[in-house]
């Protein structure tokens, strides 16, 4: 695999629609999307294959939630990049993530631009 210097992101969500958006809004900073989930039980094998720079993980997802893959995924590699994406930002489901790890939390409803410049500060792109 050779070294582009671009940011190599993972995208975790079970919205295909949102999983498009993501992946053009990451392509147009300094990234790459190495990959695409389908579901939470998907998060493992596709972060130790992909080793991605940062993550973009759905909380409410299918076979296993966000948040339990987020917690596995820690315990595992407590040094990953993970970014939490919801429809629903209740306050009680953002602490959790938090704690469990997450280095940022947005809302499916953030403007285009205000998720690139998130993203982009996250990785420092």
């Amino acid at each position: 695999m050779a070294d582009t210097g671009r940011k190599r992101v993972l995208i975790v969500d079970d919205e295909a629609h949102v999983r498009l958006l993501l992946k053009m809004l990451v392509k147009a900073l300094p990234c790459e999307v190495v990959g695409e989930g389908t579901n939470g039980a998907e998060l493992m094998p596709l972060y130790k294959s992909l080793k991605p720079d940062l993550t973009l993980l759905d909380v409410n997802m299918p076979f296993k939630t966000g948040t339990d893959a987020l917690g596995e995924l820690m315990k595992e590699c407590p040094t990953a990049r993970v970014v939490m994406l919801t429809s629903v930002a209740d306050l009680e489901t953002v602490k959790q993530c938090v704690v469990a790890g997450a280095k940022g939390y947005i809302r499916k409803d953030t403007p285009p631009e205000q998720i690139k410049r998130l993203v982009s500060d996250l990785l420092g792109a």
